[in-house]
């Protein structure tokens, strides 16, 4: 595949990228019914260098969509499945003992594990013990593996993409805040409509099977990634995010009452680094050049939701992390206008 130069003009770069993602969503759409809004937020995660949790209930296809997006890719493909005896040096790989079949000399050789991959399936990662979720964890962070007090790097791209069952919680090993801080995005995978069903129905119960085309390489997407950094964010949708993430927290002097109220901690500063990533992303999947506000609300669900730990007072109101990102958008929204109003009008300058 022949690598397309990218254009000077910011707009044609925007137009450029968009195009791009826009063959790539078409070519999951052959295998994936439905799921728009699922499937653009996995192309902004990937196009931001984020990593991805998919949550849904079992026979949404959450594997398939990211196995047929790793096609649509070209790149190299690896799925581990999360069990209760998985160890860290079955995903990560271990020094083995080797001989040397001419000359009989043993020596100690890395042999590499699965996570020496492009697009690294990580399905139901919370079946896993504590130590093996560190494992993958610290690669993820570090793009990187440590094995016998030697670094090897992994490859790039490189994305991690988890999926979580939200029921039969029994016997599993929740992630950690800390741990779900170092995932870009939160995906909420719903069931599909009726008409999106029947679809499904007509498509797997037939003798065809869709085939998908690679339509973009590791080379052109680590440039459509470094395009992703070059768009410009204005002060104002800069001070928008900070807004939003300092307005999570329960003990800071913006934060509205509701978030005292059922918030026990809130977003960190790498959820405003997210916000405005994925806000650029979003902005040239769009065809824009710049970053919008719009674009930062349109991702702060998935930035924020798994980052905002709830109280028991807001499980027994039945309020929701995405109830509190509704609000907290309201909210930061209201003090935005109220503020640009009174800097218009000249008041406390």
């Amino acid at each position: 595949m022949t690598a397309e130069p990218l254009p000077s003009d910011d707009a044609e770069q925007a137009r450029f990228f968009a195009d791009a993602f826009g063959r790539l969503q078409q070519q999951v759409g052959r295998v994936i019914v439905g799921q728009e809004a699922v499937l653009e937020e996995l192309m902004l995660a990937v196009a931001a260098r984020g990593h991805a949790i998919l949550v849904g209930v079992p026979g949404l296809a959450k594997t398939l969509m990211v196995s047929s997006f790793a096609r649509a890719l070209e790149l190299e493909f690896r799925r581990i499945q999360f069990t209760p005896d998985l160890m860290p040096a079955d995903i990560t790989g271990a020094e083995v003992l080797h001989q040397d079949p001419a000359s009989g000399e043993r020596s100690f050789r890395f042999s590499p594990g699965p996570i020496f991959g492009n697009v690294i399936l990580a399905d139901e990662i919370n079946r896993t013990p504590p130590k093996t979720q560190a494992a993958l964890l610290e690669a993820m962070q570090e793009r990187q593996v440590t094995a016998g007090g030697r670094r090897y790097p992994l490859p790039d791209p490189f994305f991690v993409l988890a999926t979580q069952n939200p029921i039969e919680q029994e016997g599993t090993f929740p992630l950690p805040e800390a741990a779900l801080d170092r995932f870009l995005f939160l995906i909420r995978v719903e069931y599909p409509s009726a008409g999106e069903e029947a679809e499904i129905l007509r498509r797997t119960t037939g003798a065809e099977e869709p085939a998908i085309e690679p339509v973009l390489d590791a080379g052109q997407l680590l440039r459509l990634q470094q395009l992703v950094r070059s768009v410009p964010a204005a002060d104002s949708v800069l001070e928008f995010a900070v807004a939003l993430a300092r307005a999570s927290r329960p003990d800071d002097p913006t934060a509205p009452s509701f978030v005292r109220q059922w918030v026990t901690w809130g977003a960190g500063p790498r959820a405003a680094q997210g916000l405005i990533l994925a806000a650029k992303a979003r902005a040239l999947l769009h065809g824009a050049c710049h970053v919008a506000a719009d674009d930062v609300r349109a991702v702060a669900p998935a930035v924020l939701r798994h980052r905002i730990l709830l109280n028991f007072a807001a499980e027994a109101e039945g309020v929701g992390p995405d109830d509190v990102v509704a609000r907290l958008l309201e909210g930061v929204e209201a003090n935005r206008t109220t503020l640009d109003g009174e800097r218009a009008a000249g008041i406390g300058s």
